[in-house]
């Protein structure tokens, strides 16, 4: 199977390019070292309607397994990206945010301040990072294994998720 993904950063000083992306690059990066094909990246404005459209291109049209969103996730009234992933998806992912939030809370209490989300349109998943590079990189690394999996089961090509715990324990055995 061929694990695509996308890369959308939401930024608005950054789409008006008064700012450099940094987080964008780092977490495809990071995907591209975990075997993902990296198909489409953009940087839009902190707008509801835009980030909607984005995610429903990037499900509906492009057919990626794994949409990364980085930024608009804190509590400024411009971070709304959870909201629009809520309002896309068909169904909640609430144990990738929660494995997130658990990750960043080890390096600082403000990760409980954290308000992604993840969701699947589809067979796509949606996940939200924070926008910061050092964050993002840290809430990619938490959750990126299990990902691989989640993509798996949610388009078909597994379903066994004990024989999927005894290749694990296989190789780190």
């Amino acid at each position: 199977m061929n694990y695509t993904a996308a890369v959308i950063t939401m930024s608005d000083k950054g789409s008006q390019g008064l700012r450099k992306d940094t987080s964008g690059p780092a977490v495809e990066e990071i995907l591209k070292e975990n075997g993902w094909d990296v198909v489409y990246t953009n940087m839009i404005p902190d707008d509801f309607e835009t980030i909607k459209a984005e995610l429903i291109k990037c499900a509906d049209q492009l057919d990626v397994c794994l949409v990364m969103t980085t930024g608009g996730t804190g509590f400024s009234k411009r971070d709304v990206t959870p909201e629009a992933t809520h309002a896309v998806a068909d169904r909640e992912v609430r144990g990738i945010p929660e494995a997130m939030r658990a990750e960043s809370m080890k390096i600082t209490p403000m990760g409980m301040l954290s308000r992604a989300e993840a969701g699947l349109r589809g067979g796509t998943l949606i996940v939200n990072l924070p926008g910061s590079e050092k964050a993002a990189r840290e809430c990619l690394t938490a959750v990126i294994k299990p990902i691989r999996h989640g993509i798996d089961v949610l388009r078909g090509q597994s379903h066994d998720c004990a024989e999927m715990r005894k290749k694990e324990e296989h190789h780190h055995g």
